[in-house]
């Protein structure tokens, strides 16, 4: 195949992984709509009686389906079908570019839709998290959407600094850490309004904020990692370990949030709600960091190809 067939190969199976991400979520919408059952994430155990028993109580009888399950599965398997052919269009992209296909802005963010989506799939095989879906796929489908619309640019080769294996080691870090935090910025923020009634399928308050506790204490040493392996490699590129570019900057306050966050899931007066919203803080300044600094500032990191 040509580096033209490669190329709109690569485009076409994002396209293609967009449409299959936004049938997913149409058949989360579904399942949500359809009936008032709340869904405990955790294991469910039968008493005497052969009623279900969850965190919170009895929630039906043994051989009941919860309402709209069906619609959940579906969403499901769209969304594993998705992340599939997303994979290929970043494989494709690849080789088109002969090197890992996170040059720019554009190859960057699709690649880390593809770890939102990963993140969630992975942890959906051991946990039931059809109530988290909807809330995993509408972020990655905003993501794809802005990666084609805004931020799309031509393969192109990398600049000097960028020549070097730490690409590799500092970017797919980072892009794991992307998704880990974007999972756990869905769930604390899930937390706040686990109470208010407004969604009736997702655990309890307490239930969720053990949930990103768990994540964020997974992805704050590699996101420490991927901090340290930037430094590393602006040492190698630019003679220097830190140098508080704005996006090294950014980094570091991300990485004092989150230090922030799991400083106060152990202190006491800071459980709970206070706890959740400095997660949600943790991925604001991430998302700074991913894209406010790459598309307006102008810094030694500023490789967006916009």
């Amino acid at each position: 195949m040509t580096n033209i067939g490669l190329a709109q190969a690569s485009n076409n199976f994002v396209y293609a992984s967009m449409f299959t991400l936004f049938l997913a979520t149409i058949f989360f919408a579904i399942y949500y709509s359809a009936g008032r059952s709340k869904v405990a994430a955790t294991k469910q155990l039968v008493n005497s009686a052969g009623e279900v028993i969850t965190e919170r109580g009895i929630s039906k009888t043994r051989g009941e389906q919860e309402p709209g399950v069906k619609y959940a599965n579906i969403a499901m398997s769209l969304t594993w079908l998705a992340a599939g052919i997303l994979l290929v269009g970043v494989i494709l992209r690849g080789l088109w570019a002969g090197r890992v296909p996170w040059g720019n802005m554009y190859e960057f963010s699709i690649t880390s839709a593809l770890g939102i989506l990963a993140v969630f799939l992975v942890w959906s095989i051991k946990r039931d998290l059809r109530w988290l879906g909807i809330f995993i796929t509408i972020p990655a489908l905003l993501t794809l959407g802005m990666a084609t619309t805004v931020l799309y640019t031509e393969a192109a080769q990398l600049v000097p600094a960028l020549k070097s294996y730490w690409l590799v080691i500092h970017v797919l870090a980072a892009i794991i850490c992307g998704g880990a935090f974007t999972v756990a910025a869905a769930t604390a923020g899930l937390s706040l309004i686990s109470d208010k009634g407004w969604i009736t399928k997702i655990p309890s308050r307490d239930r969720l904020e053990k949930l990103t506790h768990r994540i964020v204490a997974f992805s704050f040493p590699l996101w420490t990692f991927a901090v340290v392996a930037g430094a590393i490699w602006a040492e190698n590129a630019w003679g220097r370990y830190w140098g508080w570019d704005p996006k090294e900057t950014w980094a570091f306050i991300t990485w004092v949030v989150y230090a922030a966050y799991l400083h106060a899931r152990s202190t006491a007066g800071w459980k709970h709600q206070k706890a959740s919203v400095i997660a949600l803080v943790g991925w604001l300044a991430f998302l700074i960091n991913y894209f406010g600094v790459n598309i307006f500032v102008n810094s030694l990191h500023s490789y967006a190809g916009v």
